[in-house]
């Protein structure tokens, strides 16, 4: 598991590359394609080609051109116009090389019978008319409106949409309403520390004081020393610093410096109410895209997820929201919304599949991305803002990390050589020793350390919670009420 570190985002994008002098060569057509037919029997049946099958570069098929049509009298096209059938289309520089057939090509030496001829002819110009549509349906919209004039000679007639692409509106259900109501309170955030290096990330504003909520790895580098800003929807931009961060849930809160008047916080949902299949919405900054809106599902609650900052050695852990919605390194500290365009999660660490050689330290999207639920998130932003710093509830004990545990499994020892369950502490209280090994939490179950965390963090110091533990092959359980460490240790 990978956290999407920011460390290295800060690439700009890069410009349009220059029209190159040559137009490169399409790929080869794959094999099995039937080609064009040569010209049919005069009394078989001809199949209508649609026009949706028109590629650029397609030559039109021999044999249609044999019979060119008149159209009846007395409608004719105006003086001057173009004889029937028109002239073909232009073949790209870049079509396959060879020359087309000569448009018009000689009839045949012995052309069927008159009435025949005519029957096959117009649908030879239908079929031709099918593979030039693109090219003609101008010519052939004036021609009809030109010929059903009354005697006029001169004028046009202009057919226009009834809305113009400014004027279409879109339902606040769907996802470009949601999106166009969110976008305007996402942000862009660049965090450049004191030696130059720097990354792009990504927050939302959560009150109308100015302050953006984000992830702890985004700002990191910077939060010492370092510049931070924020850039809106809008391009303008506004310098922040850093109110309090949480490394361990990776948390971190914002403040804009000199904040703009009329600031809309997004809503907030309740986590604790998604159901795997809700719809997600994602908005970010991938790769410094700003303002890239992604959409999936939630494809599974209760993720345990240990991620890095990837500038220490220290995890954060999660009980995340899983979602398929694309997430890509820059998307970190982004919202996930729901349908109604409500915050759900933080949108904080990808699945990846790299391998971790040189180059390969943030992979794309490969559909699992985790979001840190809101509900989480909202409690230690309200505890950043009132005292800069974040809580932690505790059972009072030390677990191991290894995964494939089957639990969470209580250390011999605390670090530095302490004792693994605190004396008088929570666990120390309800009974437990150094080797049990926990295997629920609550309802939850528990197969590793860090899942146990992730369960310890959704709560609150204060909150009374079951454990089920396993000792010398028996299995017990033990109530105790959380305890509380202040501050990243």
């Amino acid at each position: 598991m990978s956290t999407e570190n920011e460390g290295n985002e800060g690439t700009t994008v890069p410009s349009v590359p220059s029209v190159p002098s040559a137009p490169p060569v399409p790929a080869a057509a794959p094999e099995g394609v039937p080609q064009a037919p040569s010209a049919p029997p005069a009394d078989a049946p001809t199949a209508p080609i649609p026009a949706a099958t028109h590629q650029e570069g397609t030559e039109p098929p021999a044999g249609h051109e044999q019979y060119p049509y008149a159209p009846p009298s007395p409608q004719q096209p105006p003086a001057g116009s173009a004889a029937w059938p028109p002239p073909p289309p232009a073949v790209p520089a870049y079509a396959d090389g060879g020359n087309p057939p000569a448009w018009g090509a000689p009839a045949p030496s012995q052309p069927e019978p008159p009435r025949k001829r005519r029957a096959n002819g117009l649908i030879a110009a239908v079929a031709v008319a099918a593979l030039v549509a693109g090219g003609i349906g101008g010519s052939l919209g004036y021609w009809a409106a030109d010929s059903s004039d009354s005697g006029s000679s001169s004028g046009s007639t202009t057919i226009a949409a009834s809305n113009s692409p400014k004027d279409f509106k879109r339902e606040a259900g769907t996802v470009a309403g949601v999106a166009a109501g969110a976008l305007p309170s996402v942000v862009t955030i660049d965090a450049q520390s004191g030696d130059g290096e720097g990354g792009t990330g990504t927050g939302f504003v959560y009150d109308k004081e100015g302050h953006i909520l984000t992830n702890n790895h985004v700002v990191a580098s910077a939060a010492d020393s370092g510049r931070l800003t924020a850039t809106f929807s809008d391009g303008k931009k506004y310098d922040a610093e850093v109110v309090g961060r949480a490394q361990g849930y990776d948390v971190a809160v914002l403040k804009l410096t000199s904040p703009p008047e009329g600031l809309t916080p997004l809503p907030l949902g309740d986590s604790d109410k998604v159901a795997v299949g809700d719809s997600t919405i994602a908005i970010g900054a991938p790769f410094g895209l700003s303002n890239t809106v992604t959409t999936g599902i939630i494809s599974a609650k209760n993720r345990p997820v240990a991620s890095g900052d990837g500038s220490s050695n220290k995890n954060s852990y999660m009980s995340a929201l899983q979602t398929d919605a694309s997430i890509n390194p820059g998307n970190s500290g982004g919202p996930l919304l729901d349908a109604g365009g409500a915050v759900i999660g933080i949108n904080s660490a990808i699945q990846s599949t790299s391998g971790g050689g040189v180059g390969q330290s943030q992979a794309g999207s490969i559909g699992l991305g985790f979001a840190i639920p809101v509900n989480q998130a909202k409690n230690v932003a309200e505890q950043l803002i009132k005292t800069g710093q974040p809580v932690y509830p505790v059972i009072g004990a030390t677990v191991t990390m290894e995964e494939k545990t089957g639990g969470a499994v209580i250390s011999d020892e605390g670090a530095g050589g302490t004792s693994a369950v605190t004396p008088d502490g929570p666990a120390a209280k309800a009974g437990l020793k150094a080797g049990d090994v926990i295997t629920r939490f609550n309802d939850t179950v528990v197969d590793s350390g860090p899942t146990l965390i992730g369960e310890i963090w959704t709560h609150e110091p204060g909150d009374k919670v079951t454990l089920t533990y396993e000792r010398d092959g028996r299995t017990a359980t033990a109530e105790l009420t959380l305890g509380e460490r202040k501050g990243d240790s």
